[in-house]
């Protein structure tokens, strides 16, 4: 009996245990860290942040040092290209822009909704090709086609292909995602918030494609000009067509974003960054209501002729002293080429007593750095301005190439909004930036666009677009870079703004290092199509080896 009932007891206990274990059984095998149903939203967010916050080191390492020095807007005290801290727009790329946008298509692919997400899918290519553009322009030939697909196909050894192949495979991925994003779908996901750029806003990321594509019209023009012909037709064609107003530009607006760190110091961690004295000039001489904007004053202010009288000093033969600006002054392009005037760089003036003038200008620290100096102001990071597409209008019709098609405006129209808008934008990135800015642009703009340097009026009209086109890219120096590569300007000899011949051989392109064992041969046997020495970061190879938009393109200051 005592038996039975203990059988009983185990039974009603192996019972309960049982149904203990199975009715929650799905819920507490599940483990809680390991996302099931990602919002692939936030994967867009993750692509485009980095587009921003790797702008700081673009400038320390890339821009300043070398691509607006190259341009002849900013000098420092000598030109060396850096054998490390190069390149980071490759590595984001390739860590965390195409990763993100490349999950992202995937894991749409596999929703049994996935027709909900197609213009979310499609807005995707569009920064993803934005960002590559960036890459290539350095770099040449790169992985893409076959890139990113070692997760899902085992392919670890991406080609590199061509940068031709690569802008027609760009060129294709824009029009596709164009023609997507034009048709009148229903029910559709929105990014909502999670797009930092255009908030959801289709129309303009139609806009940005078709911007982008103008972008890559430019990089044809040496090559096949007949395609870079086509390209724009077919965008002033389109039903959208490109950015029409600076409300349509790509702005990345973060308060708490700071490029050269919360104190604004790293803006000066290689050296002080300085104005080049042909640009300070043609600003002065245009009525440029950016000469404030990009450069800061120097130490020649209030009642500084009082102080240099009282002590019996006089400013150097190389400064006008009857300048009304003389608070703005360049020095030499090349620190070596003028130690008279370069001494000034880093040498103040000695005034007299205790006074110490700083002469020569350096770049608007605060335009750039809004938090040094203990600034409170904010950044706007303007990533792809309206401007830009206003001057590459201006610049194709002026060539001839809108032959047949609405350019909805003249070049010198197309070019006037340029103008405009870049002064516009300008100052308010330094409004916000609490920097030195403007009441009454609108009349500035009006007096610089009447000057004979600025007007296009039949002499050196062409000129004219590329020296607007390279100071609205103040803030761009990747585009201001390839703006100068494939048009030669400044121009050596200009009588507008001219390029000042300098010692140094200058780079036109970086390098792309040896990936290793696994994909080396595919490396070798680009970097060989390309007529590059594998592993050779000389400047001589830098400058003589070109990428292809590159390779019929004018040497610097030769013109075009």
């Amino acid at each position: 009996m005592k038996r039975k009932f203990l059988y009983i007891i185990l039974a009603a206990f192996s019972s309960l245990f049982t149904s203990s274990c199975t009715k929650d059984f799905d819920t507490v095998n599940v483990n809680p860290n390991v996302v099931t149903d990602v919002d692939v939203r936030l994967l867009f967010t993750s692509s485009l942040v980095p587009m921003q916050t790797s702008r700081g080191g673009e400038y320390w390492n890339e821009g300043f040092t070398h691509f607006l020095s190259a341009c002849q807007l900013v000098t420092g005290q000598s030109y060396a290209v850096s054998t490390t801290a190069v390149n980071g727009r490759y590595n984001l790329f390739y860590s965390s822009v195409l990763p993100n946008l490349v999950e992202m298509r995937r894991i749409i692919a596999l929703k049994a909704d996935k027709e909900k997400f197609e213009q979310i899918n499609a807005i995707t290519y569009i920064p993803q090709v934005m960002m590559a553009l960036k890459v290539s322009d350095m770099n040449g030939s790169m992985p893409y086609t076959e890139a990113n697909k070692g997760r899902d196909e085992a392919k670890y050894s991406p080609k590199y292909d061509n940068q031709e192949t690569l802008y027609t495979t760009w060129l294709k991925e824009l029009s596709d995602a164009i023609t997507i994003l034009q048709k009148n779908s229903a029910n559709q996901v929105s990014f909502g918030d999670n797009d930092v750029f255009f908030r959801g806003n289709v129309t303009k990321w139609i806009k940005l494609a078709n911007s982008l594509k103008l972008r890559i019209a430019a990089r044809y023009q040496n090559q096949d000009p007949a395609k870079a012909t086509q390209i724009f037709k077919e965008v002033m064609a389109d039903a959208v067509g490109p950015f029409s107003s600076t409300s349509d530009q790509l702005v990345h607006a973060n308060p708490t974003y700071f490029p050269f760190g919360v104190d604004g110091y790293n803006i000066d961690i290689y050296s002080r960054h300085f104005a080049v004295g042909t640009a300070i000039e043609f600003l002065k001489s245009s009525a440029d209501p950016r000469l404030g904007i990009y450069y800061d004053k120097n130490s020649l202010q209030g009642s500084f002729r009082d102080t240099l009288t009282k002590y019996n000093r006089t400013l150097p033969s190389w400064i006008n002293t009857s300048d009304p600006n003389i608070m703005y002054q360049g020095g030499p392009a090349d620190f070596q080429s003028n130690p008279a005037v370069s001494t000034y760089f880093v040498n103040p003036l000695n005034a007299g007593g205790a006074n110490r003038y700083q002469l020569i200008s350096t770049v608007n620290r605060k335009f750039f750095a809004p938090t040094v100096d203990r600034g409170s102001g904010t950044v706007i990071d303007v990533l792809f301005s309206y401007a830009e597409v206003c001057f590459q209008v201006a610049e194709f019709i002026q060539k001839g190439y809108g032959t047949g098609v609405n350019t909805k405006g003249t070049a010198a129209e197309w070019y006037n909004k340029g103008v405009r808008a870049s002064a516009k934008t300008m100052n308010e990135i330094a409004v916000a930036a609490g920097s030195t800015s403007y009441t009454n642009i609108d009349a500035l703009v009006d007096a610089q666009l009447a000057n004979p340097k600025v007007k296009l009026d039949g002499t050196n009209d062409l000129e004219k677009i590329y020296i607007q086109s390279l100071l609205n890219f103040y803030r761009e120096p990747n585009e201001a870079f390839t703006l100068a590569r494939r048009t030669g300007y400044p121009k050596t000899n200009s009588t507008l703004l001219a390029r000042e011949p300098i010692s140094d051989v200058l780079p036109r392109r970086w390098w792309t290092l040896d990936p290793g064992q696994v994909n080396r041969a595919n490396w070798t046997a680009a970097m060989t199509e390309q007529g590059f020495t594998p592993n050779d970061f000389t400047i001589a190879k830098l400058n003589a080896e070109r990428i292809w938009f590159d390779k019929k393109s004018p040497d610097y200051g030769k013109g075009n």
